[in-house]
């Protein structure tokens, strides 16, 4: 039997099309006659703080908004027996793309009603979750541009936003610590991914899996900036994975630094600073994906 919903949405979000989105999901569950309610919320804890309350009321909470609101409710409800679902209403909307959720509200609703529970990893750094990819480095300089973008919106935002950085880079030392292996590597950008795809579409982890408890690392060498640009296209297809500049690696626990500053973005926000651990908890959040 379908659980009662508690949509969660910023109204702030995303230029507000997350707000804009409640509308067509809601006129649908009404019309599946599912029990809901709507709650704009006000920060990432009153978030939080909604979709516990809903998981001890025996409700779904639906993040309508993108990979970072849903990032910030996994964390909330991973290791409980509440459920999370997705209305994809950001920019990215990474997690629902892999999860095979549809981006149309009205689909994508249906999906949160009558969809049936998948058991998922969620990451950690330093204690904060995320359910995509966290990464640092030129992609530390990409997420910030993203975020403080005007203009350009949509999907694109990710790829103008990686142009931009590219321009301005300088090649970094990385040093990374996979389950206590050591590994240095000079280069553009360290990637700690939980799933496939992030940036909108990029699938830079094609062989992660969302239920393997294993932290897919991609490290990536320097080489002149044309030669790294030719990367983009072939990111967005997963065709980059035999690429020599790339090196591929897996675990559990992720120790990284770097020798110079850099944030850690995750599902698209700020989420610590370097020095910093990664770690990924096996299968402990409970999402609705469409039935089989």
């Amino acid at each position: 039997m379908s659980r009662p919903l508690t949509l969660l949405v910023n109204p702030a979000a995303a230029g507000g099309r997350a707000l804009e989105a409640v509308a067509p999901a809601r006129a649908e569950l009404e019309r599946l006659g599912a029990e809901l309610h709507v709650i704009e919320t006000s920060s990432a804890d009153h978030s939080k703080h909604e979709a516990r309350n809903a998981a001890e009321a025996g409700k779904t909470a639906v993040a309508v908004g993108g990979d970072g609101l849903v990032g910030t409710l996994a964390g909330a409800l991973a290791g409980t027996d509440g459920a999370l679902a997705i209305v994809p209403a950001g920019r990215g909307n990474d997690f629902a793309r892999v999860l095979g959720i549809p981006h149309d509200p009205a689909a994508a609703a249906r999906v949160a009603f009558e969809g049936e529970e998948r058991l998922v990893d969620v990451g950690q750094v330093d204690g904060k979750s995320f359910v995509g990819a966290a990464s640092f480095g030129l992609d530390s300089d990409a997420n910030r541009i993203a975020n403080e973008a005007k203009i350009v919106k949509g999907n694109l935002v990710y790829l103008y936003a990686a142009l931009r950085a590219l321009v301005a880079w300088k090649p970094a030392r990385f040093d990374v610590r996979i389950d206590g292996e050591p590994y240095t590597n000079v280069g553009y950008s360290v990637v700690v991914a939980n799933s496939k795809a992030y940036g909108g579409g990029m699938y830079v982890a094609p062989h992660a899996e969302l239920d393997d408890g294993r932290l897919d690392v991609i490290l990536s060498d320097h080489e002149p900036k044309l030669r790294h640009l030719r990367l983009f296209p072939k990111v967005f297809k997963g065709t980059h994975v035999t690429d020599p500049s790339l090196h591929f690696l897996r675990g559990e626990r992720v120790e990284v630094n770097a020798d110079r500053p850099f944030t850690v973005y995750a599902d698209g926000d700020p989420l610590a600073e370097l020095p910093a651990t990664i770690t990924v908890a096996r299968e402990a959040l409970r999402v609705m994906v469409p039935r089989s």
